[in-house]
């Protein structure tokens, strides 16, 4: 039941992405795109109380719980990123939009930007952690929680892989070849978060 639900959510998840981004290039019309995009969170909070729900029906932990807690603290860490991402791309292709900036590919601005992500990988093993840990807490000594335990080990090693990885993109910047342009390129992060703005004013201003 558990995995169904991640299947189920997950599917649910490009679905509202899609038609948020369809209501608001598309149809033009901006806040039903924005409520359609700030329904996503609702996806994971209803895997969270399922999850609960199982356990408090005393099935047997395992990494199906462990799954469902990695992918809430996912989508908590990096889904936002995710759909600024395709919300960039929804402007320039289906709204008339300048291009979304590409990351910076050179020296310490990529180090920065990789940064970026690894402490969205922090905030994701964060959250995975703390479910796993109260769903260990709320089993208690009755039952077997290894196969939780195990899942919690796991996210942080690898935060710890995706942190060395990291690492190196600061010890060993990678330079820009002979030609490259001396300017750095910007940040998607630094860009102004489109969910917050009406796209028609932005055509207005071009």
């Amino acid at each position: 039941m558990i995995v169904t639900l991640i299947v189920v959510c997950e599917v649910g998840f490009w679905v509202l992405l899609a038609a948020g981004l369809a209501a608001r290039y598309l149809l033009r019309k901006p806040k039903l795109g924005a409520a359609l995009l700030l329904c996503e969170p609702l996806l994971e909070v209803l895997l969270l109380v399922v999850t609960a729900i199982d356990l408090k029906n005393g099935a047997e932990p395992s990494w199906r719980h462990g799954l469902a807690a990695i992918y809430i603290g996912y989508t908590v860490g990096h889904g936002h990123r995710t759909v600024k991402w395709l919300d960039g791309h929804a402007a320039h292709r289906l709204g008339g939009g300048p291009p979304p900036p590409k990351p910076p590919r050179y020296g310490m601005a990529r180090a920065r930007h990789e940064g970026r992500i690894w402490l969205g990988s922090v905030v994701a093993a964060s959250v995975a952690a703390a479910l796993l840990l109260a769903a260990i807490w709320y089993v208690g000594e009755a039952g077997d929680t290894s196969k939780l335990e195990a899942s919690v080990a796991g996210v942080w090693r690898a935060v710890g892989i995706h942190g060395l990885i990291v690492l190196s993109y600061v010890v060993w910047p990678k330079k820009a070849p002979e030609g490259a342009s001396a300017l750095p390129a910007r940040d998607p992060e630094d860009v102004p978060d489109l969910l917050v703005r009406d796209p028609r004013k932005d055509e207005e201003q071009v």
